[in-house]
């Protein structure tokens, strides 16, 4: 049977960071606000495996689930204003 997280730890940001250190789960995101900004999600620090091409995305929230074994990291290009939601383990 799958395991379900409905819900996680809320980290905002509007640079380029760190979102885990550890491994993690990412649920998703929202964007509070952008004028074209771009993110890349990343499995590990800065230069980790990217998990999508620079994308674009809109208002609101943005479900990205993704498991993250060696923690995660987010560039984020432009102006943007997310919430990322990360589960532990």
């Amino acid at each position: 049977m799958a395991q379900i997280q409905q819900s996680g730890t809320p980290i905002n940001l509007s640079s380029s960071g760190t979102v885990s250190l550890t491994a993690c789960s990412l649920l998703g995101y929202h964007v509070n606000s952008t004028s074209g900004g771009t993110l890349v999600f990343r499995n590990g620090g800065s230069t980790g495996t990217a998990l999508n091409a620079a994308t674009t995305p809109v208002q609101g929230f943005n479900a990205f689930p993704a498991y993250c074994p060696s923690g995660a990291y987010v560039t984020i290009s432009g102006t943007i204003d997310i919430t990322v939601f990360v589960a532990a383990g």
